[in-house]
């Protein structure tokens, strides 16, 4: 079986390599120029469930790796003012695997090969059975199931899907990442927390990583090579919807919001590296009408992109690549064919990722008050 992956996401890098240990051929395909073309460096949360969905995917022997560059969190969860005096309670304290996107992203580029400049135009199903994928760019590539892993502005989607579309909530946020230094970590009670300023949230969450990822990687795993990477904090500040930025940084957009903040928290913004700071929209896209049964399918943010407030983006995307995977080795071990192996996973898929959607819409406005909360 060949499986070819459009899109080098999270996502579509975890079911290669899943697809990978288990004997199956799969080809990445991704419409960036280059692998480091954008911004892609902030932490995630793991939940129990993705934790053990990206170990599934991986190859044992980098099990004690990815151990050791992980983090560990706890959040209490509270609502802060700008002065960091405690005004609130978000909800019950909270535990997680925390790591890195930038090393987990390297970490499973290991041994793959990835065909960058790869604009999907289009696919075709065979009189066969097979699908033959199109690009803007280079030779097209036939395989028995084409993946969508191409994110919330998924081509896939749109020739397989065109009805199920992106929805723009109005929410934007300014994301960033700073190295943690003494007097940052000494906003330890911040972190997890909400601080609740005039029209806009600002969240924390500190980066320690039990191993420097470059370290661990020489020493348990030489065949990986990880980022040189240090413990830093990752902020993220919700704005309000529709907002007028009016300044040219993502840094400035923060700060231009933060006027009789506590110092410590104007100098974790000044002092973010600007090249891992940027702004973004909140799209969300929820799935909902099923097509019809076929050798095409869609993954993670190309079929439920949530909204960050759910914490449960990269988890589900995730469990869509063990899921995914667990269902084509059926088809290989002839246990079903392959149609049913595919319609297995999308049935379960549309379930839990239609209600991740759900929930991370349900959250979003403890965040951004007065979102106007769109449904397609």
């Amino acid at each position: 079986m060949r499986v070819s992956v459009v899109g080098a996401g999270l996502g579509g890098l975890c079911l290669a390599q899943g697809l990978r240990g288990a004997g199956i051929e799969a080809d990445v395909y991704e419409r960036d120029p280059a692998i480091t073309a954008r911004f892609q460096g902030y932490r995630l949360v793991l939940s129990p469930m993705g934790f053990e969905a990206l170990r599934g995917c991986l190859p044992p022997r980098w099990h004690p790796l990815l151990d050791a560059i992980v983090g560990d969190a706890y959040a209490e969860r509270l609502i802060l003012d700008p002065r960091l005096n405690r005004i609130g309670e978000l909800g019950p304290g909270r535990t997680g695997i925390v790591i890195d996107r930038h090393v987990l992203r390297h970490l499973l580029l290991t041994g793959l090969t990835v065909r960058t400049g790869a604009a999907l135009t289009g696919y075709d199903v065979l009189d066969d059975g097979k699908v033959e994928a199109r690009f803007a760019r280079g030779a097209p590539a036939t395989a028995d199931l084409l993946v969508g892993a191409d994110g919330v502005g998924s081509a896939v989607r749109a020739v397989l899907s065109p009805r199920t579309t992106a929805t723009d909530t109005g929410a934007r946020f300014v994301i960033g990442r700073t190295p943690l230094t003494e007097r940052f970590a000494a906003l330890e009670p911040a972190f997890g927390s909400k601080i609740a300023g005039d029209g806009v949230s600002l969240m924390l969450g500190a980066m320690r990583f039990r191993t420097p990822p470059k370290r661990a990687a020489e020493e348990l795993a030489p065949e990986v090579t990880l980022p040189d990477i240090r413990d830093y904090v990752r902020w993220a500040m919700l704005l309000p919807p529709n907002g007028p930025l009016g300044v040219p940084t993502a840094q400035e957009a923060a700060l231009s919001r933060m006027e009789g903040w506590h110092p410590d928290l104007r100098a974790l913004i000044e002092q973010a590296d600007p090249d891992n700071s940027t702004l973004l929209s909140i799209r969300v896209v929820e799935p909902r009408e099923r097509w019809a049964p076929g050798p095409v399918t869609l993954l993670g943010d190309a079929i439920h992109a949530t909204s960050p407030t759910g914490g449960n983006g990269a988890n589900t995307a995730l469990r869509d690549a063990d899921l995914l995977r667990r269902c084509l080795i059926e088809a290989v071990e002839r246990r079903q064919d392959l149609l049913g192996a595919v319609g297995a996973y999308e049935r379960q898929m549309f379930e839990y990722g239609g209600e991740a959607v759900r929930h991370s819409l349900a959250a979003l406005p403890a965040f951004v008050p007065h979102v106007d909360l769109l449904r397609q």
